[in-house]
């Protein structure tokens, strides 16, 4: 990887401590030989101390006295290509001095030194906040500034879509415009690509225009009732007599705080933050998730359109080197990956995926094995807070066969690695409960509701980890099955209720995605993300009411759901006032 530089002028020139906060990433499983080394440099000279080798967790590196000039350059030098961890750099005039670890207190620490106030700005007042950036986020906002609301929409990303993004590339499946509310799925279509709209049927994985980051973006911006605060984070929550007044968005570049006040809320964070620093109901037991998925695809380096397309970041000297008819791709061996050597996996001779033909790469039936849906781990663990650690296992389950295919079997050897997704999709989190928890069985029998809100195709899909790796890697499974077949489908589209929408417990807290109000089994036909996007498409429309008629998200049921169901056959281009 090309280096990381920044031009730094000191308070003074001379001798100073270095301090790296880091870790080794592979350090939780005791996997030897910590791939992500990297090196200091200070005006290109490298600092004898190597980081990124030591410790599970992240902790502050030592790196021992070094001599600075008043202006330098600082680089980070990586070493070996493999997912190097540095999260801040410390110069210390003082060698005794040890900088703290523990969060809150190394918060105000860096607060201190950057000259950040721990008080939020005001960020203004809004008929409603929207938290979370994905299909369902993004929808949300423009469904209720098109009913005349003023929006706030929260996200900590850099761009929207969240699974359906270009950091993620989780193809967005679900049937939209489905009777009798054909136009619930307006604003969810008109903010995917055109091509997408049109009924292609793609997988996920692929190339970044077929997740068109922009386009969500400009609808967004060119709605002028919504204020976006992109590459923000909610992390605080106030409350007062059972509703939310307040939430406070740190930026996720300088740490500057926002505070901004709402009449109502949306928690679309998938992870039910909101809802869960509000003390809403929720649902969740860690220990048989669905686990997480960092979709990777491999490329042909022989084949001059897959160099064309290639997103690599030596995408250059990869042209070069075709054009020269320098096509192999040598790999090293990962000690520290999963040891996949003498074990089976999805792409490697004779063993097939649960759908094989769900996979990344177009020409190759074996190779379409690699990455997709069924890679995936963290089934034992919290994605709340282990997801870095889950993404790595993720990170190791995709190296360690590679390094199998590559350097056990001999295969591939003008093929490399293309594209690796850095955020994990995530399949389950905490689910906020509302007036109406819905079972898988409601599907199964077909239950009828009056408050029709969203249409629901997706089958009762809930992952667990693949058995076949329960004994040699327990803890570490990274392939899932899902349920199929008879009991796992319904009959046909499946309209679920508002009453899944809005929290039993907090007044004015809505709620859409993969964190509404659903049991574990529920959440199977509902988490797919044109589904979602639904779902929040009638949020915007109840907060209006709720607005006009100055009532709750519950109130819209108990006095206004005729309204709600008018307001839902209106087209989503449809702007009130």
């Amino acid at each position: 990887m090309a280096d990381a530089v920044t031009e730094v002028t000191f308070p003074s020139a001379g001798s100073y401590r270095l301090w790296v906060r880091t870790r080794d990433w592979v350090a939780p499983r005791k996997a030897p030989g910590a791939p992500g080394k990297f090196q200091v440099l200070i005006d290109g000279r490298p600092v004898e101390e190597v980081f990124g080798t030591k410790g599970a967790d992240w902790h502050w590196h030592d790196g021992g006295m070094v001599t600075v000039p008043e202006r330098a350059t600082i680089a980070l030098h990586d070493l070996t290509g493999f997912e190097g961890r540095c999260e801040a750099i410390l110069f210390c005039k003082d060698p005794r001095f040890e900088p703290v670890n523990d969060v809150k207190s190394l918060d105000a620490f860096r607060r201190e030194l950057l000259g950040v106030s721990a008080t939020p700005e005001d960020g203004g007042a809004f008929d409603l906040v929207v938290v979370g950036g994905g299909l369902a986020g993004t929808c949300a906002a423009i469904s209720a500034a098109r009913q005349g609301l003023t929006v706030a929409l929260v996200q900590d990303r850099p761009v929207l879509g969240g699974n359906g993004s270009s950091e993620v590339r989780v193809w967005p499946e679900g049937v939209t415009r489905a009777e009798p509310f054909p136009h619930v799925g307006d604003i969810v279509e008109e903010i995917l690509p055109d091509f997408v709209r049109k009924g292609a049927t793609m997988f996920a994985g692929k190339t970044a225009e077929y997740f068109d980051d922009d386009l969500k973006i400009r609808v967004v911006r060119a709605e002028p009732r919504i204020t976006l605060l992109i590459e923000h984070r909610v992390n605080a929550v106030d409350t007062a007599d059972g509703r939310i007044v307040t939430v406070v968005a740190e930026s996720i570049r300088g740490g500057r705080r926002t505070k901004l006040r709402g009449r109502f809320f949306a928690d679309c964070t998938g992870d039910a933050v909101v809802g869960y620093l509000a003390g809403a109901d929720y649902e969740f037991a860690v220990g048989s998730n669905m686990g997480m998925t960092n979709w990777w695809r491999p490329m042909d380096a022989a084949d001059e359109k897959h160099v064309l397309a290639c997103e690599c970041k030596d995408k250059d000297a990869l042209t070069a080197a075709f054009k020269e008819g320098n096509t192999g791709q040598p790999f090293p061996r990962c000690p520290w990956a999963l040891d996949l050597s003498d074990k089976p996996f999805p792409g490697r001779k004779n063993f097939t995926a649960q759908w094989p033909g769900n996979g990344l790469y177009e020409h190759n039936e074996t190779l379409g094995n690699l990455g997709g849906w069924f890679w995936g781990s963290g089934f034992d663990k919290n994605p709340v807070e282990d997801v870095e650690r889950i993404r790595d296992n993720n990170f190791r389950a995709m190296y360690g066969a590679w390094d199998a295919l590559k350097n056990v079997d001999k295969l591939y050897p003008n093929h490399r690695l293309g594209w690796a997704a850095y955020i994990a999709g995530k399949r389950e989190s905490r689910r906020l409960m509302g007036d109406i928890v819905l079972s898988a069985d409601d599907f199964r029998q077909w239950k009828q509701w009056e408050d029709k809100a969203f249409p629901c195709s997706w089958h009762i899909d809930v992952h667990s980890p693949h058995p076949d790796y329960a004994k040699d890697l327990a803890g570490m499974e990274f392939i899932s099955r899902a349920t199929d077949g008879e009991g796992f489908r319904y009959k046909g589209v499946y309209w679920a209720l508002y009453r899944t929408l809005y929290s039993r417990n907090i007044t004015n807290l809505f709620m859409a995605g993969r964190d509404i109000s659903v049991t574990k089994e529920g959440l199977g036909p509902v988490r797919v993300m044109r589904t979602c996007g639904m779902m929040v498409e009638v949020v915007g429309k109840a907060a209006a009411l709720c607005a006009r008629k100055e009532t709750t998200p519950r109130g819209v049921y108990e006095a206004h759901l005729a309204s709600l169901h008018e307001l839902m056959r209106l087209p989503g281009s449809h702007r009130q006032g």
